[in-house]
């Protein structure tokens, strides 16, 4: 009997382990051995970096809307919505839609996993600065946003349904969080290198790039809160900011996958053509660089002609003609004369300047913030006594480095020094009285970011410089007015629909005409 029990004991302790052994191995079978388990947050930071140039957001907010509504492009097809004011849902909430997932969820896990930790302080600065500059361009293109939670939700369900600040508070937190991040920046806080695709880990240049922006937001509160955004910027100016084009804060791109590593707003432009046959020159744009013998022309200007031909190109200065904004083909002849109407019915919007392929490539520059905005942002705090350096000379500095920042694109782009000398004597700003001082100011802004659209709504806005005539399309969502931002991504209203009422009635509506806190009106 004592044998039987023995033998069965030792039956039931081996079909135990078994099982068990069974279990552990099922369970191993859920394990990928080659999956990954921790992430290389430079990795990240450079992933998320390289995604604020995606196509799919800036082909909408940039392209199809800020570009024709600031009068720098026109078209007549009806989805370029910009310069006719249509409301068009996916085009409008864009960027809020691919940037909150694609960008900031992104710098906000590289900004939390690498907080407090010495040797990573510098890509902890550099992540909060990308993601600072893509906060303010969004709070610019939007008003109130969810900015304190935005982009942590794996920290803690609360973010999950992140609140909407308004645009004051996060103006303060901005200026909070860049400051911070600039100060975090030092040579023992580890490197950054080829995985910095701004700056390749030069500190030294993330530092004005800091600056740069803070004297950005800083102007940008001058008619809602002059004092605050005054002392901004004379901390920022005082500490040195982008005076050289050597040090523009650009994204550097290759030739590689699409809304990966390639310039996305180029991409949208040049996409097999289709854009770019339908984008063309404003007539505003153009006629304002001919009376004013801009050296940019044939820069901005390929052309007229077939974009996809380039025997048909007629590239002569005195033949370039913008396209007015603002209408279809089926009304745009009302608006010229008799010989542009030949023309148009022979050559349709062939006859009007195209973009120039040259600044289109793929792996061509994405501006963030250059040296000719801070110069020229620099000359208007000299002209309002916010610094006691002098205007003129940041204004010469400003429109040199506007015309000459070009080159970074094609090298034919280079303009001569006697050029550029001639066009800024022409331009008279050392006669000029304070408010065309200032009016010159803005206009030269409003040049120097052709390409960077956004800004230069953003700036419009602020100056109401240059003086813009408003199209009239009888179908325009709002009637007919330049829209003062854009109207928030759709899904927030069913995904995060108590946040996102508070924000809209706070700010009085989730209009196109809706003005956001700093926008003084013009």
């Amino acid at each position: 009997m004592k044998n039987i029990f023995l033998k069965f004991s030792m039956i039931i302790t081996l079909l135990v382990m078994v099982e068990s052994c069974s279990k552990d191995a099922l369970a191993d079978l859920n394990v990928d051995p080659n999956a990954v388990t921790d992430i290389d947050m430079q990795y990240l930071f450079t992933l998320g970096t390289l995604r604020v140039g995606g196509e799919y957001e800036n082909t909408r907010a940039l392209m199809l809307y800020a570009a024709p509504m600031i009068q720098h492009t026109a078209s007549t097809a009806g989805y370029f919505s910009g310069d006719k004011y249509f409301y068009n849902a996916g085009y409008s909430g864009a960027y809020m839609e691919r940037q909150f997932t694609d960008v900031v969820r992104l710098l906000s896990q590289v900004i939390s996993k690498t907080n407090g930790d010495a040797k990573q302080a510098n890509l902890n600065a550099a992540a909060t600065l990308v993601r600072s500059f893509n906060m303010h361009r969004m709070t610019d293109l939007y008003g109130d946003i969810p900015y304190t939670q935005a982009g942590y939700g794996l920290e803690n369900q609360e973010n999950w349904f992140p609140k909407y600040e308004s645009q004051k508070d996060v103006y303060t937190a901005l200026v909070r969080d860049v400051k911070a991040a600039r100060d975090k920046l030092n040579a023992a806080g580890g490197t950054l290198g080829k995985q910095d695709p701004i700056y390749g880990g030069d500190i030294a240049k993330w530092k004005k790039f800091a600056n740069s922006l803070l004297m950005r937001i800083g102007m940008r509160m001058q008619k809602k809160d002059e004092a605050t955004g005054k002392a901004v910027f004379v901390e920022a100016f005082a500490s040195g900011g982008i005076t050289s084009n050597a040090d523009n804060g650009t994204i550097k791109y290759l030739s590689g996958p699409q809304g990966v590593n390639r310039n996305g707003l180029n991409d949208g432009y040049w996409n097999t053509y289709k854009y770019s046959n339908d984008c063309k020159l404003s007539k505003t744009f153009v006629d304002w660089m001919k009376a004013t013998n801009d050296p940019r022309l044939m820069i901005v200007s390929g052309g007229t002609g077939t974009p996809a031909d380039d025997k048909s190109w007629n590239v002569n200065p005195a033949a370039q003609k913008g396209m007015p904004n603002g209408y279809t083909s089926s009304n745009i002849k009302t608006v010229l004369t008799a010989a542009e109407g030949a023309d148009f019915d022979k050559n349709g919007v062939r006859m009007f300047s195209m973009l120039n392929l040259k600044y289109l490539d793929w792996q061509d520059p994405y501006i963030l913030i250059t040296a000719a905005e801070t110069e020229l942002l620099c000359s208007e705090a000299a002209v309002r006594g916010w610094i006691t350096s002098n205007a003129e000379t940041h204004f010469n500095n400003g429109v040199t480095a506007a015309i000459n920042q070009w080159t970074a694109f094609d090298p034919s782009f280079a303009r001569s020094a006697a050029d550029v000398t001639a066009y800024i004597a022409g331009r008279k700003f050392g006669a000029a009285n304070t408010a065309d001082r200032l009016k010159l100011i803005s206009e030269e802004y409003w040049a120097a970011t052709w390409l960077d659209d956004i800004e230069a709504w953003s700036n419009w806005r602020r100056t109401g410089i240059p003086a813009l005539v408003p199209t009239k399309d009888p179908n325009a969502e709002e009637g007919a007015t330049i829209p003062r931002r854009l109207r928030y991504w759709e899904n927030e209203a069913g995904s995060n629909p108590a946040n996102y009422k508070t924000a809209v009635d706070r700010m009085g509506g989730d209009k196109f005409l809706t003005k956001m806190w700093w926008d003084g009106g013009n």
